[in-house]
Formats: structure tokens, sequence, C-alpha cells
């Protein structure tokens, strides 16, 4: 589990990759989506929506250390632009950021902001989202090949069976479906929504680049977390 924290999060200190980690990795996004659903409840006890928003979205930064932030960017300047796939590799590596890797995290943020907003403050519909996401992770690693010749961190994770993802996937999607208020027809819909979010840029990375690597798992896991929240705000 240590190795899951200091994978997907600031808690723990950095460990070295484990293959049992992705078995945790629904687990831990279920911590982080209640610690971040607990903290948009509370502050919206005490200020007016968009500010509740703001202070919850920067809980998940700081839990999460930005580093999946970072990932959306280094993604986005990656694999958006018309460049070969050696290229691509390249400038993901690199500290620097385009303008494809700012516009990415403006939209991001905003529509992660807007969208809680527009919501009422929902733990569970966080904690199941954050859940679906970082297992969806899991099954990726499992599936998928990475991209780079000599590996990397994200490689270490690489697993066998995806058993332990799928059940925590399916256990997220599920409670998205029961905790949303629109109903459970609705519900299903959010959570099958941020699944294609994911999937869509695990698709793009596995087409361009030729498998995964941490920035992607990164950038599909805040895909995922804020289609499936900008579903959820849809007017029902």
């Amino acid at each position: 589990m240590r190795s899951a924290l200091g994978f997907l999060t600031v808690v723990g200190g950095a460990a070295p990759p484990d293959h049992r980690a992705p078995a945790w990795f629904g687990p831990v996004g279920a911590a982080l989506g209640l610690a971040v659903g607990g903290a948009w409840w509370v502050a919206g006890e005490l200020w007016p929506p968009l500010v509740a928003a703001v202070l919850a979205l920067a809980v998940d930064a700081a839990l999460t250390g930005m580093l999946h932030f970072d990932g959306l960017a280094d993604s986005a300047d990656g694999l958006l632009p018309p460049l070969d796939r050696g290229r691509r590799l390249e400038v993901m590596a690199t500290p620097e950021i385009g303008a494809f890797g700012v516009m990415a995290l403006a939209l991001v943020v905003l529509g992660r902001v807007a969208s809680l907003g527009a919501l009422e403050p929902d733990p569970l519909l966080v904690a199941g989202l954050w859940t679906a996401s970082r297992a969806a992770m899991a099954v990726a690693l499992a599936w998928l090949p990475y991209a780079r010749a000599g590996g990397g961190a994200a490689s270490g994770f690489r697993a066998g069976a995806p058993a332990p993802a799928l059940a925590a996937l399916a256990v997220g999607g599920a409670v998205v479906a029961w905790s949303f208020d629109g109903g459970w027809g609705p519900g299903v819909v959010v959570a099958a929504s941020g699944l294609a979010g994911f999937g869509a840029v695990v698709t793009l990375a596995w087409r361009r680049l030729g498998g995964y690597t941490g920035d992607v798992l990164g950038a599909a896991g805040l895909i995922a977390e804020t289609v499936g929240l900008l579903v959820a705000a849809a007017r029902w």
C-alpha cells in the first residue's frame, strides 16, 4: 500500500515501485476522494459554492502533489501537436509547459471548479469518481505496454491479473450511480462518461506513443474525474 500511496499522493513518502501496488490504487483513490469530498462539504457550509469548489480543488492538488496536473500538461504538449513518436516522448520528458499544456490545465481546472460550484457538496460522488479513476490507472498498467524503451517509474508497477483493479472500478462506478441525486440512470451515465474520458486519453496515447507513461496515467485520471463532474453538473 505504501508504494501506491507514494505513487498517487504525497502521503507516506517516496517508495520504490511494487507490482502489488496497483491492487491498492482503488482504495487510495477512495481515501483521496473522501478527503476532497469532505473538504468540499465542510467548505460549502462556510463559504459560497465557488469558493468551496476552489478550496476542494486546493485540497486535491495538495494531497496529490499536483503530479497529475503536471502529467496532464506534459501529455497535452506531447500528444496533441503534430509530432513524430520520438519527438512526442522528448517533449513529455522536458519540464517546460507549452501552449497545449497551458490550455489543457486551464480547461480542466475551470471545468472542475465550475462543476463543483454548480453541484451540492456530495463526498460520496467524489469518492466514487476518484476511486474509479485510480482503479482505471491500474487496469491500464495491466493491459497496455509501456511507451518508453528504457522504462520509467510507472513501468515498475506493471501487474499481472487486473481483478482487484476491475473490482475497485466496479465499486467506484456503483458508488457514483448510487450517490448521484439525479437517480440511478443518470448516475450510470456519469460513471460511464468518466470511464469514457479515461479511455479516450489512453487510446490516444496508445495510438501516438505505442503505450502509456506515468504522465498519461495522471492525465487520464484527471480527465476521467473532470468529465464525470461535468456530466454530473448537467441539468438532469
